[in-house]
């Protein structure tokens, strides 16, 4: 897609989800990217932007900053997913439906390149199959499934060491899924409270 298409596109969307003309957005847009600033934008453009105020100018930059850093992000993990050969159809349009930064992170985050963690160790190890069973949650015990799972030349030499490997895979998971981090980030939303407090002697020193 053409800067000009793309441009387009944005305008659309943010005036969509402003409530304000396209026209309007986009002459916004036009002046920002030469340069102009909110307040010349809202003082003295008033013909061009249909006298949008510095509040609704200040919303079209804010909106387009985020849907320019999602649009770049995007084509970066398109690129490594098909470098990496992860990309298939059902996933390429995820990516593309994804809104938000976090949501498109989530989609990402199993096929992100990263370090060797517990629970890749643990897979190395020949550990999932362990960690699959228990998670299924079927009325096994853990305990005496994991016996099977002594291994002494891959360094599992008890019943705790497999089934430790095999939390550090499940958490892994768990991590990894993306709709239980967006029920997650909802929960937090809807339930979470923050709490402060002085500690004691700061506020002497005035820090």
């Amino acid at each position: 897609m053409d800067s000009n298409m793309q441009n387009q596109t944005f305008a659309i969307t943010i005036a969509k989800e402003l409530n304000i003309g396209q026209k309007q957005v986009q002459a916004v847009m036009e002046l920002l990217e030469d340069g102009s600033t909110i307040p010349f934008i809202a003082r003295y453009r008033k013909e061009a932007t249909g006298s949008l105020d510095e509040v609704s100018v200040s919303d079209i930059r804010n909106r387009l900053h985020q849907i320019k850093e999602l649009t770049a992000r995007r084509e970066t993990i398109l690129v490594s997913l098909e470098k990496n050969g992860h990309l298939t159809p059902e996933l390429e349009t995820k990516i593309h439906s994804a809104e938000t930064m976090a949501a498109l992170e989530d989609i990402y985050l199993p096929y992100k390149p990263k370090r060797r963690t517990k629970g890749t160790i643990a897979r190395e190890k020949g550990l999932e199959p362990l960690a699959t069973a228990i998670f299924e949650q079927a009325g096994l015990n853990p305990e005496t499934t994991a016996m099977a799972y002594i291994n002494p030349e891959m360094n599992i030499t008890t019943v705790a060491e497999a089934l430790s490997g095999a939390r550090d895979i499940m958490a892994e998971t768990i991590n990894e899924d993306q709709d239980a981090r967006a029920r997650l980030r909802e929960l937090f939303l809807k339930k979470a409270s923050i709490k402060s407090r002085v500690i004691s002697g700061m506020e002497e020193k005035g820090e």
